[in-house]
């Protein structure tokens, strides 16, 4: 890998899934353009503008991410057992210490964000200090820096750059046909249109379960690159089964607090009791995935 990051084997399938996934957004998003440019609608500004949106999402998310969760910057001095752990991975993992955040939440979970390992954080909620052991938290944070070095954030935010791309067309779309009289001044102007918004909500939600697919995939990954680096499946296994037992019991409104960055969680915050996989979720079944780690702790 660049960067200095030592390569570890991935999951074969999972990143055929994963490569798989982006070629048909890729595909579906090149229809769709081709068929806007057909009805005669000029996408090229709209194109621009959301550019220039998802190229600040892309440099600023991760200090979005932070405010909106109430993560706070933590030294060595604050944190020295954290460090210590984050420091040991990253080592192991040959990459650039990523900075530290804690995040003041009964609710045990943690994320990793960043555009690159130079520029990444791990940040962990006080909620999940409290409730792992060392091996497990250990096994958790490895499961985070592998989000970093698989570069599947990256992956993530070109995706849902898709995905806000076809949301602002379908507003634009929707008051376009409310305030412009469905193209009453200009002959067949309103057909196009409502053809045009009828797509756009189509490819949206097809666009959506794609992206909510890769999302799906970057869970599986991360478990068996981290487990992998850690050396201990299992304890990473012990730690979501921990994890998702406490997640289910927590209040509404201290998981909301969390809401804004969960696509990025090691489980979801919305988590309350259910299992199995559903094509609206954004992560994989718990009970699959400790499956997996498992399965892999037998053949390791």
């Amino acid at each position: 890998m660049n960067n200095g990051i030592k390569s570890f084997r991935r999951d074969p399938k999972l990143v055929s899934r994963m490569y798989f996934t982006m070629f048909m957004l890729g595909i579906l998003y090149a229809g769709f353009s081709f068929f806007l440019m057909s009805l005669g609608i000029p996408i090229r500004f709209v194109i621009i503008l959301v550019g220039i949106m998802a190229i600040f999402q892309y440099y600023f998310s991760h200090k979005m991410v932070l405010k909106s969760t109430g993560a706070k910057e933590v030294s060595k001095s604050e944190e020295p057992e954290l460090y210590e752990i984050v420091s040991f991975l990253a080592n192991r993992y040959e990459m650039p210490m990523p900075k530290l955040a804690v995040i003041d939440s009964e609710v045990p979970n943690a994320f990793a964000t960043g555009r690159n390992p130079k520029k990444s954080l791990v940040a962990v909620t006080t909620g999940i200090q409290k409730r792992l052991n060392k091996k497990e938290l250990t096994a958790v944070i490895g499961h985070e820096l592998a989000h970093i070095v698989n570069g599947d954030i990256k992956v993530l935010a070109m995706g849902n750059f898709f995905v806000m791309l076809t949301s602002f067309l379908m507003q634009m779309f929707f008051w376009n046909m409310l305030f412009g009289g469905m193209g009453r001044r200009r002959e067949g102007g309103g057909g196009a249109m409502m053809i045009a918004y009828l797509a756009t909500i189509i490819v949206y939600f097809i666009g959506q379960l794609l992206v909510l697919a890769l999302t799906r995939y970057r869970e599986y990954g991360a478990d068996h690159t981290g487990a992998e680096i850690c050396g201990d499946p299992g304890a990473l296994a012990d730690a979501l089964a921990k994890i998702s037992g406490t997640v289910s019991k927590i209040p509404d409104q201290d998981l909301r607090k969390l809401q804004t960055a969960n696509a990025f969680l090691i489980i979801s915050a919305s988590l309350k009791g259910s299992s199995g996989m559903h094509l609206w979720s954004s992560h994989p079944p718990v009970e699959e995935r400790i499956k997996r780690l498992r399965e892999l702790q037998s053949r390791m």
